[in-house]
């Protein structure tokens, strides 16, 4: 197995605001061309997105309950991407990450995937929200099976709520793109347009379900970031911002 840890000290991090999803999508490719070839440091992307469903490779349309004239009412756009897992909303109020780490060596031959610990390395970011939502006295963990993070039941729902979600690709280079999302605030009434997950039964849950007054993006950006760090024994360097081409 390849070594689940970024083979570096020093990750750069950067906020970039509400930015569209492909725009996003375009830069991490790029970015992760240059990690590759060793003239950019990998880099955590914090941002937030327009209202946007993204179909990951296990997923389908047929879990998007919206039609093309609903989304259009709601300002949605509908992205198939290359990430791992289902069907997820992103959305204002939702605080997304995006690690570029180098997680295994590269295979040259261009043949196959190097063996990174793809599991390893989704329970690592599961670890990082767990802290994020632990710092703000929110108790998460994980459910037997099943990829992100979820909170208890509680007194408004008998079933537990998922509260972030996962999904990441690792490609033939080595370096990671896409990652986690944690609801913070968003417009919850997006997810009636999917099937969350693939997962028919899911109940969403959000940190201002749970804490009035809900905390401003801003502190969790912060402590994601803090989190990342502890998690991943990486040092973080802030950058002021990132020129999109």
């Amino acid at each position: 197995m390849g070594n689940m840890n970024p083979q570096c000290e020093i990750v750069e991090v950067v906020w970039l605001g509400q930015v569209e999803y492909q725009a996003t999508w375009d830069l991490q490719n790029r970015l992760a061309a240059e990690i590759a070839g060793g003239t950019q440091a990998p880099i955590l992307l914090l941002l937030e997105h327009p209202h946007t469903f993204t179909i990951g490779r296990r997923g389908g349309r047929d879990h998007v309950l919206w039609d093309e004239q609903q989304r259009a009412q709601a300002g949605v756009t509908l992205v198939e991407v290359d990430r791992g897992g289902d069907i997820t909303y992103h959305g204002p109020g939702q605080l997304v990450g995006y690690p570029l780490l180098r997680l295994a060596a590269p295979d040259w031959q261009g043949e196959r995937l190097p063996q990174a610990d793809y599991v390893g390395y989704i329970r690592r970011l599961e670890e990082v929200l767990i802290q994020t939502l632990v710092a703000f006295d929110i108790q998460a963990g994980r459910r037997s099976g099943l990829t992100g993070v979820w909170v208890s039941a509680d007194d408004v729902s008998s079933q537990p709520g998922k509260i972030a979600s996962i999904g990441v690709k690792v490609d033939a280079r080595g370096i990671s793109r896409h990652g986690f999302a944690l609801n913070v605030a968003p417009q919850m009434e997006y997810w009636q347009g999917i099937v969350a997950c693939g997962l028919d039964d899911v109940r969403m849950a959000a940190i201002a379900d749970l804490l009035t007054p809900t905390p401003p993006m801003e502190q969790v950006v912060q402590q994601a970031a803090i989190s990342f760090g502890n998690v991943f024994g990486v040092e973080l360097v802030w950058k002021d911002g990132l020129k999109r081409e």
